[in-house]
């Protein structure tokens, strides 16, 4: 479970599995003393496909001024995806993505926004909410493990001009 990148076979058990990860590590608590409660669903996600090119060392991206096509993903585990919203501002204010098709009650949406990027600096984000109300955080929830991290993706962009 913990090393999927080098899955060679799946096992079938007719009860619940009690390994390590699944008894012990994912689970959200405050502190050491506490067992917490189990990781079960994956919370709302969105992620944007950075534009631009990076600069190595910081990895801003720079863009040419004008229309700017922004695609990602967004998924949930807890209901489907019903609102994709995206920032150029940090979070500051907040549009409506385009929502593309989804394959399935769980399965990840695409989205799309036509950004005008104006001259000068940006912290692009994006942040889902799905059909239960449940949104994406702008800062992570803290807990001991840092587990259910779901808090939205910054992208620093400078819009030359």
């Amino acid at each position: 479970m913990t090393h999927v990148k080098w899955l060679s076979s799946i096992t079938a058990v007719a009860e619940p599995f009690t390994g390590w990860q699944q008894e012990v590590a994912y689970h959200v608590r405050q502190s050491e003393e506490e067992q917490g409660e189990p990781v079960t669903r994956i919370r709302p996600r969105s992620l944007l496909v950075p534009p631009g090119i990076p600069e190595f060392l910081s990895r801003t991206r720079f863009v040419e001024p004008g229309p700017c096509a922004i695609e990602g993903r967004a998924w949930s585990g807890q209901a489907p995806v019903s609102r994709v919203e995206f920032s150029d501002d940090g979070g500051g204010t907040w549009a409506n993505a385009e929502l593309g098709e989804q394959a399935g009650e769980f399965a990840w949406r695409g989205w799309g926004y036509a950004w005008d990027a104006a001259p000068g600096e940006h912290e692009l984000c994006c942040r889902a909410t799905d059909e239960a109300g449940n949104v994406q955080p702008l800062t992570p929830e803290w807990n001991l493990d840092g587990v259910c991290n779901n808090a939205v993706q910054r992208v620093q962009v400078v819009v030359r001009g």
